[in-house]
């Protein structure tokens, strides 16, 4: 979707459009509501409005996110952005199997599962943060998911969106 349709689209579309990216209300008003927007950086702000996220904005968005190192699976939007923001993890490497080891310590410590925007980091920068992370307050940790849930969905919707063509430059004959 180019930016200009963004900017036009139908509100509820648009919540449809926005809800896989990030399945919290208080988000997808957010940025429907910064709309228009010139740039796709100007999403930046409107997403991390929306912090801290309440416990049951994080427990709401969780439920469309597999465990690190985890696939997928379905047809969903929600699973083919997670399947493609893990590929660079490989399930059958000895840092997946130390991830899965500090998934469960982790799921034992917090509650919930870890999360962390994946797209970019390496499985190694994935497990550092994992085990970094581990000695956080639960506090700090819901911050910090809150965080990470936002870094996601802002990433997932400029991934939808491609940058309004620059005007071409005129020439005159």
């Amino acid at each position: 979707m180019r930016l200009d349709d963004f900017n036009a689209h139908d509100a509820t579309a648009l919540r449809d459009t926005l809800r896989p990216c990030l399945d919290v209300d208080r988000w997808i008003d957010a940025i429907a509501s910064a709309r228009p927007v010139a740039h796709l950086e100007d999403l930046g702000a409107a997403s991390r409005s929306v912090l801290p996220l309440t416990s049951a904005e994080i427990q709401q968005a969780l439920a469309h996110h597999p465990r690190i190192g985890e696939r997928a699976d379905g047809a969903s939007a929600e699973a083919t952005f997670s399947r493609h923001e893990q590929s660079g993890v490989d399930p059958d490497s000895d840092v997946a199997r130390r991830i899965g080891a500090g998934n469960v310590a982790y799921e034992q410590r917090f509650g919930r599962v870890f999360l962390i925007r994946a797209a970019g980091r390496s499985p190694q920068e994935i497990l550092a943060e994992l085990n970094r992370r581990l000695d956080n307050t639960p506090a700090a940790e819901e911050r910090e998911t809150g965080e990470q849930l936002c870094e996601i969905g802002l990433l997932r919707l400029t991934s939808l969106l491609e940058p309004a063509p620059a005007a071409s430059a005129r020439t005159s004959s």
